[in-house]
C-alpha cells in the first residue's frame, strides 16, 4: 500500500487533482483570490508536509509537468499570430511597456533589497523574479545566485500577480485590452497569462508576447547593470 502512494503516478494524479479542485473552488466563488495555481500549491503542499513526502520524491512523479511548460509557451504564438495586426499597431508601445515594467522590476528589487539589508546572492535570486522560471533560473545561476530561491520567487510572483493585478488595473481605470496584457505577462510571466487568456484573447496575446520581450530584456538589463556596476 505504502509502494502505490510514494509512486511517480500517484504525485502526478495528486498533483493533477489538487489543480482540478482549484478550478472547481474557483469556477464556485468566482473570486481572483481562488486562484488555481495558489489552490493547488496549498494542496499539495499541505500533504507532502503532514504526510513528511521528500520534495526529491515528489517530484519524480510532479515534476513530470514540467516537461509540458514548452510545449504549453510554445502554445501561446496561436493567439499571438491571430492579434498580428494589433501587434504591428501597437509595436512601440509594447517594447517601451515591456522595458519599463521589467526596468522598474528589478530596480525595485535591487532598491528595497538594499533597504532591508539583504546580501548579494539573495538579492540577485530575487532580480529575475518576474521573467519565466527557464530564463530567471538561468539568470540567477549566472550571478551567483540560489535557483531554488529564484524558483520559488518567480511562482509566487506569478500567482500575485495573477489574483490582484487585473483587479488593480481595472481600479486605475486601465481597460485597455493591450495594456493589460502587456502589464500582466511583463509583471507575472505564463501564470499571469493564463489569467490574461481568461479575460480576452488580445489580453492574452499581449501577455504571452511579453514573456518574451520581458525575458530579453531582463538579460540584457542585467548583463549591462552587471558591466557597469560590478
Amino acid at each position: 500500500m505504502r509502494a502505490a502512494f510514494s509512486s511517480p503516478v500517484f504525485y502526478l494524479a495528486l498533483t493533477l487533482l489538487a489543480f482540478s479542485a482549484g478550478q472547481w473552488v474557483n469556477k464556485k466563488t468566482g473570486s481572483p483570490i481562488a486562484n488555481p495555481l495558489l489552490i493547488g500549491c496549498i494542496l499539495v503542499g499541505a500533504y507532502l508536509v503532514l504526510v513528511g513526502v521528500p520534495l526529491e520524491e515528489y517530484n519524480e512523479g510532479g515534476g513530470v509537468l514540467t516537461l509540458c511548460l514548452t510545449p504549453a509557451t510554445i502554445s501561446l504564438a496561436l493567439p499571438i499570430y491571430r492579434q498580428f495586426e494589433v501587434l504591428k499597431k501597437h509595436l512601440l508601445p509594447i517594447l517601451a511597456g515591456a522595458f519599463i515594467g521589467s526596468l522598474a522590476s528589478i530596480g525595485s528589487v535591487y532598491v528595497f533589497g538594499k533597504l532591508f539589508g539583504l546580501d548579494a546572492q539573495l538579492i540577485c535570486s530575487l532580480l529575475p523574479k518576474s521573467v519565466t522560471t527557464p530564463i530567471g533560473v538561468a539568470l540567477s545561476e549566472s550571478m551567483g545566485g540560489l535557483t531554488a530561491v529564484t524558483a520559488i520567487a518567480i511562482v509566487f510572483t506569478g500567482i500575485v500577480g495573477a489574483v490582484f493585478l487585473p483587479t488593480a488595473l481595472k481600479l486605475l481605470g486601465i481597460q485597455h485590452p493591450v495594456v493589460t496584457g502587456i502589464a500582466i505577462g511583463t509583471a507575472s510571466h505564463a501564470v499571469g497569462t493564463s489569467r490574461a487568456l481568461e479575460l480576452g484573447e488580445i489580453e492574452g496575446a499581449m501577455s504571452g508576447l511579453a514573456i518574451g520581450i520581458a525575458g530579453l530584456l531582463t538579460a540584457i538589463i542585467l548583463s549591462v547593470g552587471a558591466a557597469v556596476f560590478v
